[in-house]
């Protein structure tokens, strides 16, 4: 199977609902798609993601009534479910300075130190713990407060509400998402990204913490012809684009 330019495998992918019960897919292959989704842009490179590929007929069909028992859950070959882990701030941060210790050495002195370490140390050990530390959200609202203060100065970054962390988690798992679709139509192989489930109960399922949260669940396999629903149906481009 010969694997598709970008631009093939953006116009490849569709929403597959009916997967082909006679094709199996590799889990090597999803599982390197998943590397390569690893490997998507993500907010100050905190990574607050995980991915939970589901091979076991056993578990998946235990999902898929969680799914409501939607096609593309039931005919599915294997699932991955794209989780937001946004209470690992802490531990993200702290392997983001290991890093930097990795990169410039340990225990540098300040005044040995680049103006490049310098700004990333100080980025990750100080003002990420500001931006991501919260309780009960009463922090985060006087976060807000002083930045609104601020802001009429100068401009700032203004979301550090707990309720804007979790958009910026989720925004970043979604290109992780998307990174992965577009690397599986490159292989030929299908998915469909499914918002409608009981998130609460499938965190359940796997033995999810409460802070953890479902970004989607996406399912995979080899479309069937009638798995794809119609022509693909886009706004024109351009009322959507727009040129400043």
């Amino acid at each position: 199977m010969t694997e598709k330019t970008v631009s093939e495998a953006v116009n490849y992918r569709r929403s597959v609902r009916v997967y082909d019960s006679e094709k199996p897919i590799d889990t090597a292959i999803v599982k390197k798609c998943l590397e390569q989704a690893s490997l998507a842009p993500t907010s100050s490179n905190m990574q607050l993601w995980e991915f939970y590929h589901i091979t076991s007929k056993e578990m998946m069909h235990k999902i898929a009534p969680l799914c409501f028992n939607q096609n593309a859950a039931r005919t599915a070959q294997q699932l991955v479910v794209f989780v937001v882990r946004k209470d690992l701030w802490h531990k993200r941060a702290k392997a983001n300075l290991a890093f930097m210790d990795k990169t410039f050495g340990v225990d540098n002195p300040k005044s040995e130190q680049s103006s490049r370490e310098k700004v990333a140390r100080n980025y990750y050990g100080k003002l990420i713990p500001f931006t991501y530390f919260d309780i009960f959200g009463i922090f985060g609202y006087i976060k807000y407060l002083m930045i609104l203060v601020i802001g009429l100065f100068r401009p700032i970054y203004r979301e550090v509400r707990n309720s804007d962390m979790r958009v910026v988690a989720h925004k970043t798992c979604g290109l992780a998402a998307q990174t992965f679709m577009l690397s599986m139509a490159a292989e030929g192989y299908d998915t469909c990204p499914m918002e409608g489930s009981d998130t609460w109960r499938i965190k359940r399922l796997l033995g999810l913490p409460r802070s953890a949260e479902i970004n989607m669940v996406i399912s995979c396999g080899i479309r069937k012809p009638e798995g794809v629903y119609g022509e693909r149906f886009r706004i024109p481009f351009e009322e959507v684009y727009k040129e400043i």
